[in-house]
Formats: structure tokens, sequence, C-alpha cells
């Protein structure tokens, strides 16, 4: 039986990704004993500042630079392994030795062929493209649910692994070739001699079973911390389909992506910008671009990690918002970016939308639907005080505390802490929120 005392901490984006939550992730790395990533691959990119050092990840979890955390990637995630490894010498090369690693023997592998078939579908769909980063997940997880993917524990059987990745170059290289008219082919030992010469023994040393580490963990009232990756809205039921990643980034697949019960998460804290951002194509209600938005997108630096895409700026979306409190049983929200909208005069909030004539404060489940609808604002106060060196949120301007005040109201959940800066010194808990 589970014997569990203590806290854990699941970090969730609350929007389409980019909120922040490697930021967070590092904050609350602080004080855990481990970390996982639990869905998604190397689409997802963190970035993490302290020290006035930048360091950018998109497969490693941000706890990396705590040596005395154990830091894991799941089962339900993807691994590149060329990416994998590059962020490996990348952090030794600044002085963490990734000897906390673990990485799940269930979590399944991306291949050559997997970027190369996400390359040929957007470029044959045309305007129909779903904007993906062509890091090869989709196709990955498709190979997965297709039960034809290869694992990472299959790295630790030559002569099966072999077996496995010689029948899927030569399905991939019909695909390839004959639908797509891709204009190579990929060889099955080339791929196998890439990766048993050069890049496992790199990392062979990770591998292991890591439902039994974390579930062994749990019952030592380890404190264990759940790094999301991507944001709700991108979730491939409950976001905004078929604009979607090819994975679950909400708290209720944690238990799948990493084999622990459902009632291992106990504190889920919801990560939002105190706008909202869009990288990609896909229905976005408050988006909107004239010169403040130009500020904003420069001011938050609001380009994609992975992709270098410039993000699409919109107001905060309160509906949106609530939706995923729900959908994730948030108990808390971490309001990230509040100090980019500093000299803004007028904040909008969504706090419905118009559908057809019709007020709805619910997100619909059919784009088309999503599509039409128009969002209904209100209007709030700005300030001009430099904010990014506060450190309580008494020290706020009374229109910032305003403004943190309403969105916790619309959505119905506490903001427990939020950040007026990309230093780890600038991410704030809220002990007592009075204006």
């Amino acid at each position: 039986m589970l014997n569990q005392k203590f806290q854990t901490t699941a970090v969730i984006g609350s929007q389409w990704g980019d909120e922040g939550k490697g930021k967070v992730t590092d904050y609350f790395a602080q004080d855990a004993d481990i970390i996982v990533r639990w869905s998604g691959g190397n689409n997802a990119g963190h970035t993490i500042v302290f020290d006035q050092k930048k360091f950018k990840l998109s497969v490693i979890p941000s706890g990396i630079f705590n040596q005395k955390v154990t830091c894991v990637i799941a089962n339900g995630c993807v691994i590149n392994l060329e990416k994998l490894i590059e962020e490996i010498n990348y952090l030794k090369e600044n002085g963490y030795n990734c000897n906390n690693l673990k990485i799940s023997d269930r979590a399944h592998i991306i291949f050559p062929y997997h970027l190369a078939l996400d390359e040929s579908e957007e470029k044959i769909k045309k305007e129909q493209a779903i904007g993906t980063t062509k890091k090869g997940i989709g196709p990955c997880y498709s190979d997965k649910i297709n039960r034809v993917g290869i694992r990472i524990g299959d790295l630790l059987e030559q002569e099966q692994f072999m077996k496995k990745l010689i029948a899927n170059v030569a399905v991939k290289n019909q695909i390839l070739t004959k639908i797509y008219h891709y204009e190579k082919t990929f060889n099955a030992e080339e791929i196998a001699e890439r990766i048993f010469k050069h890049l496992l023994p790199q990392f062979k040393q990770y591998i292991t079973d890591t439902r039994v580490l974390l579930y062994e963990n749990l019952q030592l009232e380890k404190k264990i911390l759940f790094e999301g990756a991507q944001g709700t809205l991108l979730d491939l039921d409950h976001g905004t389909y078929p604009f979607v990643t090819s994975s679950h980034p909400i708290a209720s697949s944690i238990a799948v992506g990493t084999g622990l019960p459902l009632k291992a998460v106990t504190n889920i804290v919801g990560i939002t910008k105190a706008y909202n951002t869009r990288v990609g194509a896909g229905v976005f209600p408050t988006e909107f671009e004239d010169e403040i938005a130009k500020k904003i997108r420069e001011v938050g630096n609001e380009y994609g990690t992975v992709s270098k895409r410039p993000r699409r700026i919109g107001w905060f979306d309160a509906v949106i918002a609530k939706y995923s409190a729900e959908i994730n049983g948030l108990t808390g929200l971490a309001i990230t970016l509040l100090d980019v909208l500093t000299g803004v005069k007028e904040l909008k909030v969504c706090t419905s939308y118009v559908l057809n004539g019709q007020e709805i404060n619910y997100v619909p489940s059919q784009i088309n639907n999503f599509n039409l609808c128009q969002a209904k604002y209100i209007t709030l106060p700005g300030w001009k005080e430099d904010i990014t060196k506060v450190t309580s949120f008494e020290q706020l301007p009374i229109n910032a505390k305003k403004y943190l005040a309403k969105i916790s109201e619309l959505v119905g959940v506490p903001i427990t802490m939020f950040s007026v800066g990309p230093n780890r010194k600038q991410t704030i808990i809220v002990k007592n929120m009075k204006e």
C-alpha cells in the first residue's frame, strides 16, 4: 500500500505552453528530492536563469542543476538520443556531471525517420499544417500507439533491437519515398552503428525501471516534483484539437506517464503568464497585434525556445485558465512575466466568449465553434512602477495587486507565487494576498 504523508507537487502549463514551467520547476527543485518529466519530448524547451547564467533544456528535467536531486525521464516521454547526448555534454561542459539522471527503460526512442515523416507530413498538408516543431514527436507516438515503437530498454538487447529497427526502417522508407516522395532512404545498420558506438555508451548507466525507483521513493516519503511539458490547451484530448501536441500534458496523465497511482500527486500548481501566447496555428480568442503586442513580444522575449518562432500575443484569458484549473484540479496558480506588463496603460482580461450571439463561459470542444468565439473583456488599469526588484506581494503597486487579485477571483484558484523577472531570485511566494 502507498504510504504518503507529505505533499508531492506537479508543475502544469495552464495555457498553450511556454508559460515558464522550467523557471518554476527550478525554483521548487531547490527543496525537492526527485524531479520527473512524464510526457513529451524535445519539442518542449525550458529556459532557466540563475547566477547571471541562462540555460536552455528540452529533454533533461530542469532540476538537473541541483546535483543533490534525482532527475527522471519517465516512461511517458519520447527521447531523441542525439539531443539527449547533446544536452548531457552541454551540462557537463558547464559543470553538471548528470550522475543524478535516470532514464526509463520504457520510454520510446525518436529515430531519424520520425523527423523525416514529421517534416513530410507537415509539407504535404500545406495550409492545413498543424505547425509542429518537426522534431518527430508525433510520428514517434504514432509508432507507440501502433505497437511498433522501439523503447530505451530494447537497446540493452541488441539482437532484438536490430530485428525491430530493420522492420521499421523498411516500412518507413516505403512510406517516405512512395507517398511523400522523400529524396533519401534510411539504413538500419547505419542508425544502429551510430547508436551503439557513439550514443549508448554515454547514457547506458542512466537506464533503469523508473517506475520502481519512483514508487520506492514515495514509500520513503521523498519529495517528488513532476515537471510538465507543453500546456493544457495542447492536450491531445482536452486541447484545441487538432492543433495540439501528441501526448497528455495534464495532471491526470502523470499516473500513466510514470506508473504511479493517481493519489501520488497532492499539490498541482498551474503556471500561467500574466498574458497569453501561442506558437503555431490554431484558435486564439484573445490574440491581438499592435504596438502593445510588439512591446510585450520584445520585452518578454516571446520567441520559441526550440522553434525560435515569434509567439502570438494575447490578453489574459480567464476562460482558458478556469478550464485548465478544472481539468487539472489546480491547487494554486503561479503567474509568470508579470513585469512584462509594466508600462501598459490598460490591461484587458477575457471573462467570457460570445458564440453565435450567445455569451458562454466554457471552451467549446469543436474547433470550428471555438474559432467563432469572440472574447468579452473587462479592462483594468496598468502600472508604471518598476517591479523587477520587489520581494513580496505587498511591495507591488496597487494596480498590479488588483490585477493578480482579479485573475485569482475569475479562475477560482489562489495565486501562490508570481515572478517579476527571469532570475530564480525573482520568483516570489505569496503568503497573504491582500490589496
